[in-house]
């Protein structure tokens, strides 16, 4: 039961995701985007922490110094430096690529999640890997790929977040996703502060207008959704199957560039949505549910 769950969770996650980046093209282009990250981190933040109060999660929970300290590492290498590595990176190669190169996130996350973690990875996953991979590159409409500083910045910052997830992982035995979302966002939002000080940046937020007050409140909303389907899920199922089921946030994101931008939707796309959705279902079935099926006809054939 708590699979399914988690499972059902993260795949809310995955439709947040898809519908936050079709908003977030419009936020972005309104607000410097350090500024508008910091901004959008801070006032999750303060959601978070008014809903552990309102809880008494936060009172209830014996919080350690190993925990806090977790907790600091993956607002540091989770919500803080890898979004300033993005964004630097995204200003200096196309949104495709960078987009592509953050899609890769799943394959950076199970490797961590198989060394750290111990996390068992069927063989069939390298297949599913290889669907994904397929999957994204047509539906990003890639027609060549290079690498340069600003490909590589976001290589690194996507692996940082695959190592987040498997710190995030591992804290979630002790604590609730919403505590661990809450020090991702809170120590995030204190290291993008800093940054924002240290490269005067921090006036921007004087000059923010009545609309692009809207667009952060709108986006932060969906930010809160994100994190707390996402770690309260995270809880209960793999870091492979969590960061693969996350790669449906792209169709979903196309369909509505689709129904509400005049988009139009090329064969090599819809293809590549297909394959990225064989891929999920996939990847859920033999990486989350492979080994009950075992057991189950195990125990059948024993009894029978």
């Amino acid at each position: 039961m708590d699979k399914k769950y988690g499972v059902l969770l993260v795949f809310l996650t995955a439709i947040i995701s898809g519908v936050s980046i079709f908003t977030n093209k419009y936020g972005v282009s309104k607000v410097e985007p350090y500024t508008f990250t910091f901004l959008k981190n801070v006032l999750v933040a303060i959601f978070l922490l008014s809903l552990v109060l309102f809880t008494k999660e936060l009172k209830t929970t014996n919080l350690k110094k190993k925990q806090v300290y977790q907790l600091i590492l993956i607002g540091l290498i989770g919500g803080s430096i890898p979004f300033l590595l993005f964004f630097k990176g995204l200003s200096m190669t196309s949104a495709s690529v960078g987009g592509f190169i953050h899609k890769t996130l799943f394959i950076f996350a199970s490797f961590f999640a198989l060394i750290f973690l111990k996390e068992k990875i069927p063989k069939k996953m390298l297949i599913i890997a290889l669907i994904l991979i397929i999957g994204n590159f047509l539906l990003l409409n890639l027609k060549s790929f290079s690498f340069g500083i600003g490909e590589f910045l976001i290589l690194i910052a996507t692996v940082m977040w695959g190592l987040e997830n498997v710190i995030s992982k591992n804290i979630l035995k002790q604590l609730s996703g919403n505590l661990v979302a809450l020090g991702r966002m809170f120590f995030g939002s204190l290291f993008i502060l800093l940054f924002l000080i240290f490269t005067n940046k921090i006036n921007v937020i004087s000059s923010l207008t009545y609309n692009d007050v809207i667009w952060i409140l709108l986006t932060s909303v969906l930010l809160l959704f994100f994190v707390i389907t996402y770690y309260n899920g995270l809880k209960y199922i793999k870091v492979s199957v969590a960061t693969s089921i996350l790669l449906l946030g792209s169709p979903i994101t196309t369909l509505l560039s689709y129904l509400f931008s005049n988009y139009n939707i090329s064969i090599n796309e819809l293809f590549g949505m297909v394959l990225i959705l064989v891929g999920i279902i996939a990847s859920v079935l033999f990486g989350e549910y492979s080994r009950d099926k075992v057991k189950v006809f195990q125990q059948h054939t024993h009894n029978g």
